[in-house]
């Protein structure tokens, strides 16, 4: 048996170290938080994609008392692109949430695996690694391609 070392590359850094495009979509995302529907959890999260032909969309969770009626934010938004632009691949998703009190996130907040599973179909669709931004107070997580957040993904064959 040959023992496999994955090792996702993920860098840490600050919004200061990120160019304008970056700190734009993350300023996105945080907006798009406000617009979030969840009175169940009281977890708002925004999402915000950069497409390939320069267009920004975003998207934010939206809850269901139907529990998995709802729909994450990063889905919302990478579906409303497909929807609006169905030949423009995604360059850049970036991720913010708030708390129950309406505060942001400390710590970044990282995509549930059907989100995970939505990125690596939207990456094999285009061919193309979409770069990702998962924003938190205290640190930004960056990191090229979803293969880093799920190593052993499920693709067709």
């Amino acid at each position: 048996m040959k023992k496999l070392n994955l090792e996702p590359i993920v860098y840490e850094c600050q919004y200061d170290e990120l160019n304008s495009d970056e700190q734009h979509l993350i300023d996105m995302a945080i907006e798009a938080t406000s617009r979030s529907y969840a009175p169940y959890s009281n977890f708002c999260v925004g999402a915000a994609v950069l497409l390939d032909n320069g267009v920004e969309i975003q998207g934010c969770n939206q809850e269901n008392v139907a529990y998995p009626s709802g729909l994450c934010a990063e889905r919302t938004a990478l579906y409303a692109a497909g929807v609006q632009y169905p030949r423009s691949a995604v360059r850049m998703l970036a991720i913010a949430a708030r708390n129950h009190e309406g505060e942001l996130l400390e710590e970044p907040v990282s995509p549930c695996g059907s989100c995970r599973q939505v990125i690596i179909e939207t990456e094999t669709r285009f061919h193309q690694e979409v770069r990702i931004l998962l924003y938190g107070k205290k640190r930004i997580y960056v990191t090229n391609g979803i293969k880093n957040l799920m190593p052993l993904s499920f693709t067709e064959f």
